[in-house]
């Protein structure tokens, strides 16, 4: 059996970012496994973009939130945002591709859009996938991906990391290009 096939998926009992550094284990282990060699890790202070870039050799991009990001925003630390970008990690900040757009303003009103739609099919799964497809798309968009070339997704329930996915990524407008080959971390 190759080192591929003895990577079994990682199913955590409960959600948050107690299960970060397991969750970057996998990840590392699975993108050294199939010659991936960018990750985008959701992160709202910078605090998981920097432990990914302690343990991934390749390029990490950190997706923060949108400024104004509903009652949830939390501001990136200064300190911890220069050191990730000491270490090569390259930051975004831009709209949500699903929940936190323009589509968001239109369900505040009464109103369903498309996009919430699927990000709450997403969320079936777990916040996770939802976070972690919302930001390969985010940083599809921006430019910051081979979009030639599998990414690993990270990101996590209430801070921290507890879902990795290998992902195929895709631009926004060419969302149902985007494949989820699979789930390496998640919670219950």
């Amino acid at each position: 059996m190759d080192r591929s096939e003895s990577l079994m998926s990682r199913v955590f009992a409960e959600p948050g970012p107690d299960n970060t550094q397991a969750t970057l284990r996998l990840a590392v282990e699975r993108a050294g496994a199939l010659g991936i060699d960018q990750m985008v890790v959701a992160t709202s202070t910078g605090k998981t973009a920097l432990a990914a870039v302690e343990v991934f050799d390749g390029a990490v991009i950190g997706v923060t939130l949108a400024a104004g990001h509903w009652d949830r925003y939390c501001p990136p630390d200064p300190d911890i945002i220069a050191q990730a970008e000491d270490r090569g990690v390259r930051l975004l900040t831009c709209p949500h591709a699903l929940l936190g757009a323009i589509d968001s303003a239109v369900s505040g009103i009464g109103g369903v859009a498309t996009a919430e739609i699927v990000a709450r099919t997403y969320y079936t799964i777990c916040q996770g996938a939802k976070v972690a497809v919302e930001c390969v798309l985010m940083a599809a968009d921006a430019g910051l991906l081979n979009m030639d070339r599998e990414v690993i997704g990270i990101a996590g329930t209430g801070g921290g990391a507890d879902t990795a996915l290998v992902i195929a990524p895709a631009f926004t407008n060419t969302f149902f290009d985007l494949r989820i080959r699979e789930v390496l971390a998640k919670p219950r």
